[in-house]
């Protein structure tokens, strides 16, 4: 099964579960919520132009980490590792990045559910309620799918060229060095950044390294040939965005993901919401009564949440005989639930532009072949790149990453001196290295030395 029929099926089940934050950590007085202008010359109104940003650290960092989430992610995957990095590398700022599909989203009652001026319920009837009950009022009136047609090509161009007026940006702030990175296919973005021709600009030269979390391109996930470049291409035009469950609704997985986050963060001990809904599948209901934190862990978990879900999976702990979850692992049940209940800066991407995966796909080999020129991809200096490479992996791709990583390094000119592989694949899941304690964080625990090497390198 590939990476993205993966991750349809992990986030069906994901929507509807719930956990507890008893053990949420505390934000650090430098963390700020801010707009960057994208590029201007993108398909669509200019209002999608803006690009929400959440910088963590001193604005006075000479070296500013840019960090892209990965497929149907929001900038609030990094929030808990960008604390702990900020505090670890004296001199570093971390910049996490949404993609311009989050304008579309409407996150008010969220917020509001948060700050305790609407009830839980009524946050989670007016966003996702009333698709199983059509007699709930008001509630979530997604956008006109037909005026949104432009996002067909909302593909790696326009996130390229979105990022780079981020990495521009950060030049502009005073940093000295800037590092690109991201999670998964924020990661194979970061490695096609360096590569891209922009206008007859190497992207490698904006960077001062790129940082891989548990993806890449080379072969660290899927690929497209020209074939499957034009057929994909004709079903994008028809359905721009990424629809997960396969019921017209491409921003349900997002909605319920939050709503149930939230309901959680209220809630966490209460009866399981997820297992009372009808509409959640039979296999991710556990065979006891559970609380919210319990349902959570059941889905999340690797023990328990069945083995196609690897994109969603994190090592935490087990179920307990009371229906509660017990910790035991890598990743505390808290902080998985923090990572997904958290507003401004969310980490769900209710409107995933599916020309994004096609394009990244296309992009793996690095190579200017027939299925890349089809697309408009300018795929031209990986072999001139000159950038370190920091390269973590977990068990999802069964080594494919650490392999693209290497594939990248020597097909470059990466040096090789700087080159780090880190293999956490025996003891972290593909979510592990944005929620896992920092005690036990490999990702963590490696990417600090690194940065403070290249960072030492001038």
């Amino acid at each position: 099964m590939s990476h993205r029929l993966l991750l349809a099926a992990a986030l069906a089940a994901a929507s509807l579960s719930a956990a507890s934050l008893s053990a949420a950590s505390s934000a650090p007085a430098a963390e700020v919520q801010t707009t960057i202008t994208g590029w201007t010359k993108a398909p669509g109104p200019r209002t999608y132009d803006r690009l929400e940003v959440t910088k963590f650290g001193s604005t006075s960092a000479k070296t500013v980490l840019v960090l892209v989430p990965g497929t149907n992610g929001g900038r609030g995957d990094f929030t808990l590792t960008a604390r702990e990095l900020v505090k670890d590398v004296p001199g570093l700022q971390v910049w996490a990045v949404d993609r311009r599909s989050q304008k579309l989203e409407d996150t008010s009652v969220f917020k509001q559910a948060l700050a305790g001026t609407v009830t839980p319920k009524a946050m989670f009837d007016y966003y996702a309620g009333w698709i199983a009950d059509p007699s709930i009022t008001p509630h979530y009136q997604p956008p006109d799918a037909s005026k949104l047609k432009f996002a067909a090509d909302w593909g790696l161009r326009v996130q390229l060229e979105d990022v780079k007026r981020v990495v521009d940006k950060a030049r502009k702030s005073g940093a000295k060095r800037v590092i690109l990175g991201g999670h998964s296919l924020g990661a194979s973005v970061a490695v096609a950044y360096a590569s891209w021709d922009f206008n007859g600009h190497r992207g490698y030269e904006d960077l001062d390294g790129v940082v891989l979390i548990d993806g890449g391109l080379r072969g660290s996930f899927d690929s497209a040939d020209l074939a499957q470049a034009k057929k994909r291409l004709a079903e994008i035009k028809k359905q721009p965005f990424l629809d997960l469950l396969g019921l017209g609704l491409p921003w349900v997985t997002g909605i319920l993901s939050e709503s149930a986050a939230i309901l959680a963060i209220k809630d966490p001990t209460g009866p399981s919401v997820g297992q009372a809904f009808s509409l959640l599948p039979a296999a991710f209901k556990p065979p006891i009564p559970v609380t919210n934190r319990g349902q959570f862990g059941f889905a999340f978990d690797a023990t328990t949440s069945p083995k196609e879900l690897g994109l969603i999976q994190v090592r935490s702990g087990t179920l307990g005989a009371n229906g509660d979850w017990v910790d035991g692992e890598v990743s505390p049940i808290a902080r998985v639930a923090e990572t997904f209940g958290q507003e401004p800066a969310n980490a769900v991407e209710w409107f995933y532009p599916a020309r994004l995966n096609l394009d990244v796909d296309a992009a793996s080999p690095l190579a200017e072949n027939a299925a890349a020129k089809y697309l408009g991809l300018r795929i031209k200096w990986a072999r001139q790149a000159d950038v370190p490479v920091y390269a973590v992996q977990t068990s999802l791709t069964k080594g494919n990453v650490l392999k693209g990583a290497r594939s990248f390094v020597t097909r470059s000119k990466s040096p090789r001196a700087l080159a780090a592989y880190v293999d956490a694949s025996s003891e972290q899941s593909h979510l592990d290295p944005l929620t896992a304690a920092p005690k036990t964080n490999k990702y963590l625990k490696t990417v600090v030395p690194w940065l403070k090497k290249v960072i030492a390198r001038g």
